[in-house]
């Protein structure tokens, strides 16, 4: 039997080539009937950066509002990132139907990736790249990590020729 696609995990990092997987997403889950699921990551800050504004902001109310912040302005890009798409596809309204949630988190990008995938059981998850050239680079590190430790398979959209 075939394989059925149900679910779609869409992992954004809000660069050009996740708008072109965004696009990519959407269309498979027109033509199947699937649900997407829209993930955004902030990186968790590193250790070393996580001592440092300890060091310099001595009051934790401070931090907590800076660390707040951060998923405050991700959530504002992620937004204009969704107007803007829809913007340039007035006629495909009728898709964001299929749109299920759209979450944003801090935390390292592969292993809540990999997770967020089992937890919603997906059959697909999309994400873009970075740019074209070396595989390395062509995947970016996080498409390729994800991509060697995925037992779910993956489509991972080039970027685009044209920069949006």
């Amino acid at each position: 039997m075939l394989p059925e696609i149900r679910k779609i995990l869409y992992s954004t990092d809000l660069s050009p080539g996740s708008y072109a997987a965004l696009e990519q997403a959407l269309y498979i889950a027109k033509q199947t009937g699937a649900e997407v699921y829209i993930l955004h990551l902030v990186e968790k800050l590193s250790d070393d950066a996580r001592f440092t504004l300890e060091t310099y902001l001595m009051d934790s109310k401070n931090r907590y509002q800076i660390l707040r912040e951060r998923i405050k302005h991700a959530q504002q890009r992620l937004e204009a990132s969704q107007d803007a798409f829809w913007q340039r596809h007035p006629d495909e309204q009728d898709v964001r139907a299929h749109i299920k949630s759209i979450h944003i988190a801090e935390a390292y990008p592969a292993e809540a990736i990999l997770r967020v995938s089992q937890d919603k059981d997906v059959d697909l998850i999309v994400m873009g790249t970075h740019e074209k050239g070396v595989m390395h680079t062509f995947l970016g590190s996080v498409a390729k990590n994800v991509l060697g430790r995925s037992r779910i398979p993956m489509l991972v959209v080039p970027l685009p020729d044209a920069s949006f």
